[in-house]
């Protein structure tokens, strides 16, 4: 339950930033550095909060393990879908292979 509320409040705190933006500079031309990294703010909140939330008390790294194997197909641009599969893949195998 804890995730659920901590994504929903990551989400409507990007959605007041990208809201509030508009609202503050109004007719100024923001630099182009600015919009890239206001636009990365809530994919690395989201991150953050994925990995401490798999870190817990004990961190297992294969779930780690396998979250890096999703995060680097998403951006190798793959699907969702199969970027997710495959970070279940790279789990199961590692917990396979480790015993």
């Amino acid at each position: 339950m804890r995730i659920w509320l901590s994504v929903l409040a990551v989400t409507v705190l990007s959605w007041l930033l990208k809201a509030s933006a508009p609202l503050i500079v109004a007719h100024h031309k923001l630099p182009a550095s600015v919009i890239r990294m206001t636009a990365l703010t809530a994919p690395v909140l989201l991150a953050g909060l994925i990995v401490t939330e798999l870190g817990g008390q004990e961190i297992d790294w294969t779930q780690l393990a396998g979250v890096g194997v999703a995060g680097s197909l998403g951006v190798l641009k793959v699907p969702m879908l199969v970027a997710v599969a495959g970070g279940i893949v790279a789990t199961a195998l590692i917990r396979l292979s480790v015993g």
